[in-house]
């Protein structure tokens, strides 16, 4: 069965609603899908309906995004079939909140050097529980400023060192939750934690610690930012420590930095089994 455990939908920073990636799924013939919006658990009822609909097997899941104290780098951390969803809705929550009022302050930021209205923005971030960098970027496409989502525009607005956002982008770690007390709360919820692309942030050494630890329960090996070399890397490390191994595309449609489609990583059978069938206590 073919299962990409790792999407987006407009409820965070996906360009396509939760009916379209399910319809697309369909489509592909991928049979299984997480839906892994970014702190936001809001898909849930509806993907499951639409799953049933479409012959989808839609898992209940949620992208973390987390904070290494130690490293001082962000983490992105997959929850997978949480018996009790209910007590991750907190941290969801204040993520969000912040993530929103982070946004609204880069919306006026870009507002006062491009000549747009706050509407334009708010209207690709509608769906969304937080405005995104992406929805800006969207809005000042539509007005003529550029003709890419990514480019030289968004480094004059996002770049860490010289972007008018600069200190905002700095700022997003500030309200992001400590890693261990993810892991912890997914624990709680009798979830499965699993690493996002732990080359993205440079996190292999965190998947080591937290995997020694007992803290995580496996890692997306199969991702767009790892190449075969890396691959072998998280297969050796997800083997020393019996970690489940995992595949998505993460695909956000339009959004994505690159040219990528639902099932373009996918997640093998076995491992795809035990999270189907995993029974957790919470």
């Amino acid at each position: 069965m073919k299962a990409d455990l790792h999407c987006h939908t407009t409820i965070s920073d996906g360009s396509l609603g939760i009916s379209d990636v399910i319809r697309q799924a369909d489509r592909d013939d991928v049979r299984c899908l997480a839906i892994t919006d970014h702190d936001s658990l809001a898909s849930l009822s509806r993907s499951a309906v639409l799953g049933k609909r479409y012959n989808v097997t839609v898992i209940p899941a949620v992208e973390f995004s987390a904070f290494d104290n130690v490293r001082k780098r962000k983490v992105h951390i997959l929850c997978y079939m949480p018996a009790k969803p209910d007590r991750l809705e907190g941290l969801c929550l204040r993520t969000s909140t912040g993530r929103m009022e982070l946004g609204k302050r880069m919306a006026v930021k870009v507002l006062d050097k491009y000549p747009i209205t706050l509407e334009s923005i708010l209207r690709y971030s509608a769906g969304s529980k937080a405005i995104y960098k992406c929805h800006i970027m969207h809005a000042l496409m539509d007005y003529g400023y550029t003709t890419e989502l990514y480019g030289d525009v968004y480094d004059s607005i996002f770049d860490v060192k010289d972007g008018i956002c600069a200190q905002d982008v700095a700022a997003e770690a500030d309200f992001y939750p400590d890693v261990h007390f993810v892991t912890t709360l997914i624990k709680a919820s009798g979830g499965i934690s699993v690493m996002a692309h732990p080359t993205v942030y440079d996190s292999i050494d965190l998947l080591q610690e937290l995997a020694a630890s007992k803290e995580i329960d496996g890692v997306e090996v199969w991702h767009q930012s790892a190449d075969e070399s890396t691959q072998n890397q998280l297969l050796d490390i997800a083997k020393q420590h019996d970690l489940l191994t995992t595949g998505g595309s993460d695909f956000h449609g339009f959004y994505n930095h690159y040219a990528i489609q639902i099932g373009s990583n996918l997640t093998p059978e076995d491992t795809l089994n035990k999270i189907i069938n995993h029974k957790g206590k919470a």
